[in-house]
């Protein structure tokens, strides 16, 4: 009799294991998919490799490898004809309306590559050492290095943003509010976002200067916003030039905690004594996509010391920055809203 592989005690295992340390390969295929633009040159026919390949100018038999590494995690299908979307390969194309092309590349960067083979390193010492490696701190060295990569990031952060946008409008009882400050807001989607909700809301949109020169549109002069909207450039880890009555931090507050403290202690400052403060973070504590929690939680570590957050750690960083905690609420499936106030 023989013995076939699948029935030996803990095959699946063993295959669980092989795959997940090949994950990068899955990554790396994606992110070729995003750069080259197979989703765009799809659209809504089937379409073979060789055809795809002859209109983007890439190898046919390499690219038909990648699309059926591809295949295997559900992203685009094979038919007799040819290849077909399914609803993951649709959100590698930038005109879908939850687009994620750019979180694809921001988290397949060249830098992350770099940063992976470091995390026994990290477990052993603590800390990522980002710093120490590169002789400045990651966006310092980000901007500075690797300034294509700051744009992805820029426009990773859009996308994100347009898909909590409406959620975060619907969570924000902003009644009586005048002003409200979008700290490290990045383009302004979500501080335009709700200056369209709230016709009575003036907002300022604060972050590094590059960033701010790409603001929304809505928000820039000749844009419909414009007259309630203020662009600030600025750190927000060395001062927040701008007294309102509510302070934003959405998924900001993940650095290293020292600087996610500075930062919520600057806006303290800034404040009056009745002001709000509003943190919009995902939490690891019973994430419906743990996987995707964790695994940015070590990206973060290795990238800035960071972290993605517990209740427990963002209330001690609420706290430490000289603030109470007000109260904790979902906000959607993944996202969470804690207030804190003086």
């Amino acid at each position: 009799m023989t013995i076939q592989e699948e029935d030996i005690p803990g095959h699946d295992a063993v295959i669980g294991v092989r795959e997940l340390a090949l994950g990068a390969a899955g990554a790396s295929a994606l992110r070729a998919a995003a750069r080259i633009g197979v989703a765009e040159a799809l659209g809504s026919r089937p379409r073979t490799a060789a055809d795809l390949a002859g209109e983007l100018g890439v190898d046919p038999e390499v690219l038909g490898r990648v699309l059926r590494a591809l295949e295997q995690y559900g992203v685009f299908a094979r038919t007799p004809e040819g290849y077909v979307h399914t609803p993951s390969s649709r959100l590698l194309r930038e005109d879908d309306p939850r687009s994620l092309k750019f979180y694809v590349q921001w988290v397949t960067e060249p830098w992350t590559w770099e940063l992976w083979p470091h995390l026994d390193a990290a477990t052993r010492a603590g800390r990522g050492g980002f710093d120490e490696r590169y002789g400045a701190d990651f966006f310092t060295h980000l901007h500075r290095t690797w300034p294509e990569s700051a744009t992805v990031f820029d426009r990773a952060q859009t996308e994100l943003s347009r898909l909590a946008a409406d959620a975060v409008a619907d969570a924000l009882d902003l009644r009586g509010v005048g002003t409200l400050a979008d700290v490290a807001g990045g383009r302004g989607y979500t501080l335009a976002t709700l200056l369209e909700r709230n016709p009575q809301l003036h907002g300022t949109l604060l972050d590094l200067p590059p960033v701010v020169a790409e603001a929304d549109g809505r928000l820039r002069d000749g844009g419909p916003l414009a007259s309630r909207a203020r662009l600030v450039g600025g750190d927000c880890l060395e001062e927040i030039p701008v007294e309102a009555d509510v302070y934003l931090f959405k998924n900001i507050l993940e650095w290293a905690d020292e600087k996610s403290v500075a930062a919520v202690r600057n806006a303290a400052r800034a404040g009056r004594g009745d002001s709000r403060f509003l943190v919009i973070t995902n939490l690891i504590d019973g994430s419906p996509e743990i996987r995707f929690t964790t695994g940015t939680d070590l990206l973060f570590l290795l990238n800035s010391d960071g972290r993605k957050h517990t209740k427990e750690t963002i209330t001690k960083v609420v706290r430490d920055a000289g603030l109470r905690v007000v109260g904790m609420r979902p906000v959607n499936s993944y996202l969470h809203l804690l207030e804190a106030a003086p």
